[in-house]
């Protein structure tokens, strides 16, 4: 079941958040909360290991891992989207400026990488904020800014969609997205 969550627009680019699995997104790309090794895990990563099927293991041994605050690229195998991109978020610590920005490079990396091939929509989960205990109410508004910064200075990206696992997430995530566009005209809900 998918349940729809705030929708806005700000230049060219439509913002989603919806409660649902990120596997089953027909996005272009859905980016992976994976570990630095990429060789799959628990929640996201394992999903999405199990969606792909061994093919996307087999790819992503030979990438040679990837390290926290950046993001490597495979192909999607048997999941809808064409690609996956592998960010690997930090583990939280309380009060730490390093940790916070880690996980903004997280973000924008994956963008990054989608940019450097035929991607225009996109499927983030929740970085971070499961087995590395990054608490939803601090990642949201990192989130949700950086992939906002991101997207107004590169227009290519037409749809950025934050799929969210459960119900409290997408209501932390939609009262992130009311702080930061109630403070920001250009923002506006669709």
């Amino acid at each position: 079941m998918i349940k729809q969550g705030a929708r806005v627009q700000f230049n060219e680019t439509l913002l989603e958040l919806l409660q649902g699995d990120i596997t089953q997104q027909t996005t272009d790309a859905i980016v992976n909360a994976a570990n630095s090794s990429l060789l799959g895990g628990g929640g996201v990563d394992g999903a999405i290991h199990r969606a792909a099927g061994p093919e996307l293991l087999a790819e992503t041994r030979q990438l040679g891992g990837c390290e926290t605050g950046n993001a490597k690229i495979s192909r999607g195998y048997r999941l809808p989207a064409r690609y996956v991109i592998h960010a690997v978020g930090p583990i939280y610590q309380a009060g730490s400026q390093q940790v916070a920005d880690l996980l903004a490079s997280a973000y924008r990396r994956s963008l990054d990488v989608a940019l450097e091939h035929p991607i225009r929509s996109i499927a983030f989960p929740a970085i971070s904020t499961g087995i590395y205990g990054y608490p939803p109410a601090e990642a949201a508004p990192i989130a949700l800014s950086t992939v906002i910064q991101f997207a107004r200075v590169n227009p290519a990206l037409t749809l950025i969609r934050f799929v969210l696992f459960t119900d409290t997430m997408l209501e932390t995530f939609a009262d992130a997205l009311a702080v930061i566009a109630a403070r920001d005209p250009a923002i506006r809900y669709v």
